[in-house]
């Protein structure tokens, strides 16, 4: 502190000295006023970059064992947004589409009349897609079928008031609930049984019958257009027949006349024949697939069992091993599909509300409710989706055992995160995929209840 001072004295001119009004005392007090300040604001310079030097530390080494987003192992824990007014990231970046416009608005200029040629622009099939459309629905309808018997046998629990849901007897007590009046409960979730609509959300669209020729629905069609899960409407645009929902299908590409999609050629329809093939080779699987697993669980024995089985048991075991394994592999499948699909077939979500629409643009219905809606008139944002907007994971917090206490909050950080499906097969006796593993943290031994106030 005295080196400083004198460093001051030194460094103040000394042909100034005499400049100040009055006598020799008053330029001494002026002199000791000004090396008093600057010693001042030197001195918080210092306490400054300390403080801030600390709170550093303090703050990476927090985050660092809370394991948030700097901690590589544990960043994959998916997380809720944290405000609903929020619009869902773009999975491209904003300068990527608008560069993507721009090219395609000059290729627009140059060539206003132009035959598409790459499917399924131009409305014809994607060849090497067909087969796997047919595989992701017949995935879909096994693993709908599959599960609605593994949740008769394994706990599986949905908040009533929210979207939230829990594999196990009792619910956690993670207060993470943000449905109605849940400020009177303190954000606690209220716990029911749940159902198979609970594990995997399925959003529906609407069904286009020419997705090149009439690739919109407005407003005034939303009662005559039939509904149904996106990933079903995905999987006829690629290639599946469905008697239910008919489709039109071209033999010879489109021509598009400034952007409008105009067909000049007589479209050839489909042999009747090999449909009505298609449709009862996906008939006779799907009742194979069911016979399949009913033997299974006719073994099981549900109805005298009740709620849960007991897995002591080494033929129940087994079989709800192999139905475990059945669900598993059904949900890899699809999910892998699914992917494979979208990146030829687009998929289309609202920015706010998780309605989606499959095809090349988004409909016009004024069904949006989501924030900001008056100022779009109940249009919906759209943009790009993402696997998750078409098949709901669902996730669920980890549970190690499924007759332990619940889940306390204060040690929600030492707990992981997987699919609803994944929990589910995983206590049903699957092998827990090598993906979730740094998701559901097997790794991490959370402390008991009364270790509470030693580690949080």
């Amino acid at each position: 502190m005295l080196r400083e001072g004198l460093e001051v004295i030194v460094t103040v001119d000394s042909s100034k000295l005499f400049n100040f009004p009055g006598s020799r005392t008053e330029v001494r007090k002026e002199m000791q006023r000004r090396i008093l300040s600057q010693i001042s604001c030197s001195n918080k310079l210092n306490n400054l970059r300390f403080t801030n030097t600390v709170f550093t530390s303090y703050k990476a080494q927090n985050r660092n064992l809370s394991g948030d987003a700097d901690d590589s192992l544990y960043s994959d824990v998916p997380k809720p947004r944290r405000n609903k007014s929020e619009r869902k990231p773009y999975p491209t970046p904003m300068k990527v589409l608008i560069q993507r416009a721009k090219a395609e608005r000059e290729a627009r200029k140059s060539q206003p009349v132009k035959l598409l040629e790459h499917p399924p622009a131009n409305g014809l099939l994607v060849p090497e897609l067909v087969s796997v459309a047919h595989q992701v629905y017949s995935a879909h309808q096994s693993l709908l079928y599959v599960l609605s018997k593994l949740v008769k046998v394994i706990p599986f629990l949905r908040c009533r008031f929210c979207t939230e849901v829990h594999v196990g007897h009792v619910g956690h007590e993670i207060r993470t609930c943000a449905g109605p009046k849940s400020g009177f409960r303190s954000a606690t979730h209220v716990w029911r049984k749940g159902g198979v609509g609970d594990v995997v959300f399925f959003p529906k669209c609407f069904h286009l019958y020419d997705r090149v020729g009439k690739s919109r629905v407005v407003h005034d069609e939303r009662l005559s257009v039939p509904r149904l899960p996106a990933i079903v409407e995905l999987c006829i645009q690629a290639g599946v027949d469905l008697e239910k929902y008919p489709t039109k299908r071209r033999t010879k590409p489109v021509y598009s006349i400034e952007g409008r999609i105009v067909d000049f050629e007589s479209v050839i329809e489909n042999d009747e024949v090999e449909r009505n093939l298609d449709l009862k080779d996906d008939h006779q699987t799907k009742l194979g697939l069911g016979a399949k697993i009913d033997g299974c669980e006719s073994k099981l024995n549900l109805e005298k069992k009740g709620y849960w089985v007991d897995q002591s048991n080494d033929q129940d075991g087994e079989v709800l091993r192999n139905l475990s394994i059945m669900t598993m592999d059904s949900w890899f499948e699809m999910v892998s599909g699914v992917k494979k699909i979208m990146e030829k077939y687009s998929v289309w979500t609202c920015g706010y509300c998780p309605e989606v629409q499959v095809g090349p643009k988004g409909h016009k219905v004024r069904m949006c409710r989501a924030s900001k809606h008056q100022s779009r008139d109940g249009l919906h944002a759209w943009q790009e989706a993402t696997i998750d907007d078409l098949v709901g994971p669902n996730y669920v917090w980890h549970v190690r055992d499924l007759n332990g206490p619940a889940l306390d909050n204060n040690l929600k950080r030492f707990y992981g995160k997987a699919p609803a499906v994944v929990e589910l097969c995983v206590h049903g006796g699957a092998p827990v995929p090598d993906q979730y593993r740094s998701m559901m943290r097997l790794d991490v031994v959370p402390p008991q209840r009364d270790e509470v106030d030693l580690v949080a």
